[in-house]
């Protein structure tokens, strides 16, 4: 059994997000995989966010004799176990995590009414007519 390391696509039209997956060659490209290596989302704004890969099961299955895609092959070298963008891809991944993170709401301290004093209120006419 030939093993091909490719990505599998997934999300929908104008919206791709990829797995990238250690698949048999003769299965089509949505079909049956062996194991889930990694993912990439080409929607992610930050170029070294977009890829996540498994570094040691990459390894591994090259290490038996698995052939990557040529588009896998650039991700594995940028960011595989030993990638020349490692270094941006860490920060690159906590400034994603730091934007998407909920802020805090602010916290609103309860309003205390300040009682008026009695010679500054104005009373209110009584709507009862009085009968004479």
């Amino acid at each position: 059994m030939s093993v091909r390391i490719r990505m599998k696509k997934l999300g929908r039209r104008h919206r791709p997000f990829y797995r990238i997956c250690a698949m048999d060659i003769r299965t089509p490209r949505d079909g049956r995989v062996l194991e889930e290596l990694g993912t990439y989302d080409p929607m992610v704004p930050d170029v070294d966010a977009r890829a996540v890969l498994d570094g040691g099961r990459i390894d591994h299955w090259l290490s038996v004799g698995a052939q990557p895609s040529d588009n896998v092959k650039v991700l594995i070298k940028k960011y595989g176990s030993q990638g020349t963008h490692l270094e941006k891809q860490k920060a690159a991944l906590e400034q994603l995590a730091e934007s998407r993170r909920k802020p805090e709401p602010p916290k609103v301290e309860p309003k205390v009414e300040e009682k008026k004093p009695a010679e500054e209120t104005i009373e209110q006419p009584d709507t009862e007519e009085k009968t004479e």
